[in-house]
């Protein structure tokens, strides 16, 4: 096993790259909001990434099998099995969390998720999310679940500036989008509950296995409630960037970007883990530079280097709680 400075800094590394998919995912969603319905595209993706994790989940389940029966599985197979599958049985208790976690985090989340970013813009959305790590914090604090000092308080408002001087000026909470800003908000509150909901499964079982068990019972109550706007996608008037954008979405945004998120909760904590989503909206605008040719300025700069600046504080804070 590696020691443990190497395993937060390998961490660190995966939630980087979380970053990374989320933030230009807002793009790619956005994008195909122009031919899809945004329930109907969010109920297609998580339809490919539910049938995802049940491949990966059923494979090593079988790959388990065969390494309790004493077959030859690579290198032991038992590492690779509990990271991809739950380590132990579900007992009645827990499969009932993991409804509430589905329920929660994944079917009521994405809905609000998705009908808030339809209804507002990227920067509102942006802003929000932003209050993401805080409302997670305070809870944590508030429960007794972590511990929280200083450096977390300072980097978290330092972040929370640096988000609002990258997005803030194309911003306007209230207004036409108020609608779209007050579903947003119930999303944060919907990933907060389900972030810290998940902490006794995850102390007993994989990241893959309670993101994609509860994925899928998420899915299984997400599909018949947005059934009207399935039922109205016109597949001739869909091009095949969109439905590529629908599988890398899932793929990436909610089986790849979900896992890291969970593994490393249960590795660093909900509360270090979360502030790593402050860099969404600055990879966000990264992309818009790179790709769609805005303009960067010394403001996104300074309020990107805020974010960053926020993020290591938050780290250093905890490293000195150890």
């Amino acid at each position: 096993m590696p020691p443990p400075s190497r395993r937060v800094a390998r961490i660190d590394l995966l939630l980087l790259l979380m970053t990374l998919i989320w933030g230009t995912n807002y793009a790619i969603v956005k994008h195909a909001f122009r031919e899809l319905d945004p329930q109907a595209f969010n109920a297609l993706r998580m339809i490919v990434a539910s049938a995802t994790f049940a491949v990966v989940m059923g494979w090593a389940h079988v790959r388990g099998a065969r390494s309790r029966s004493g077959e030859h599985v690579g290198d032991g197979g038992g590492s690779l099995v509990s990271v991809f599958h739950t380590r132990e049985r579900l007992t009645a208790v827990e499969w009932l969390g993991l409804a509430a976690l589905g329920i929660v985090g994944q079917c009521l989340y994405q809905y609000c998720f998705v009908a808030g970013l339809a209804q507002t813009s990227v920067a509102n959305s942006a802003l929000l999310v932003g209050i993401t790590p805080v409302l997670i914090a305070i809870t944590s604090a508030l429960s007794g679940r972590e511990p929280v000092g200083w450096g977390h308080w300072a980097g978290a408002a330092l972040s929370i500036a640096g988000i609002y001087i990258v997005v803030g000026g194309g911003a306007a909470i209230g207004g036409s989008s108020l609608r779209g800003d007050l579903t947003m908000i119930v999303a944060v509150v919907c990933w907060t509950v389900y972030t810290l909901g998940s902490g006794p499964l995850m102390r007993r079982h994989s990241p893959v296995g309670v993101t994609g068990l509860s994925m899928i019972i998420g899915t299984m109550l997400y599909v018949p409630l947005v059934w009207s706007h399935l039922r109205t996608i016109d597949t001739d008037a869909v091009s095949a960037v969109t439905w590529f954008s629908v599988v890398y979405s899932a793929l990436t945004a909610l089986c790849v970007a979900y896992t890291i998120w969970y593994t490393a909760v249960r590795e660093i904590g909900s509360a270090r883990t979360s502030i790593y989503s402050n860099l969404v909206p600055v990879v966000a605008m990264m992309t818009a530079v790179l790709f769609l040719g805005e303009s960067l300025g010394v403001r996104k700069l300074i309020g990107a280097a805020a974010v960053l600046a926020g993020i290591a504080l938050t780290r250093r804070g905890h490293s000195s709680l150890g």
